[in-house]
């Protein structure tokens, strides 16, 4: 029988790192199939909660959260494409322009798990933002989105238009900060252990292994 390990990736569509987490993951998940059956799932945290819908210029964002000069920015911007790039993960950070809101989209999410589509639409959520500089937070492209990932398009704009799913993304959140992630990405494997931040295939595919064999 194969031993299975399951998976909660707490983190956020407009987190680069995330980007970076999830397609090492998707990789090392890939690397393992036969050896460990991997059940994964994205779980709810919005870097910013508070973010207007307009949102922020993503330079001005930067260094008004984190304190950082416009050179540390651009110097960020160069470490993210290149670990991109290694693992076949396109940033274009010039069409990046803003960031913004995401509960919509975490909401989306949530309903895509019921419809078996969660880890495809994240995966395109991911890309629309990072590589094409589409807006999240918009209703619209989310929909259109959420069509590309293989979801029905008019039950999606009934889901964003309804409010479904709000109550169970703020428990979600306020479940994770009450356990003390508040950084993402934040991986919690069989419900108890805890891996931080952005890693690489090779970690991920040894984590799976040792999870698997424990």
């Amino acid at each position: 029988m194969t031993p299975s390990v399951t998976i909660d990736f707490v983190s956020d569509v407009v987190c680069p790192w995330c980007a970076l987490g999830a397609t090492a993951l998707e990789q090392a998940i890939e690397n393992v199939a036969g050896e460990v059956a991997v059940e994964l799932t994205y779980k709810p945290f919005e870097l910013n909660p508070n973010m207007p819908p307009e949102g922020e210029k993503a330079v001005e964002h930067l260094m008004r959260k984190y304190g950082r000069t416009a050179q540390d920015v651009a110097n960020g911007k160069a470490m993210q494409i290149e670990r991109g790039n290694a693992i076949g993960f396109k940033f274009d950070l010039e069409k990046r322009t803003h960031f913004y809101n995401t509960f919509d989209a975490h909401r989306l999410l949530l309903w895509a798990l019921e419809e078996g589509r969660q880890v495809a639409l994240k995966k395109i959520l991911l890309r629309a933002y990072f590589s094409e500089g589409q807006n999240p937070s918009d209703q619209q492209t989310l929909v259109r989105l959420a069509g590309q990932a293989g979801l029905d398009e008019d039950r999606a704009r009934e889901v964003l238009a309804s409010g479904a799913f709000a109550n169970e993304v703020r428990e979600l959140e306020a479940f994770y900060h009450q356990h003390g992630i508040n950084s993402v990405p934040a991986l919690v494997l069989n419900g108890r252990h805890l891996v931080s931040g952005s890693q690489s295939v090779e970690y991920y595919e040894q984590m799976l292994r040792q999870m698997a064999q424990a």
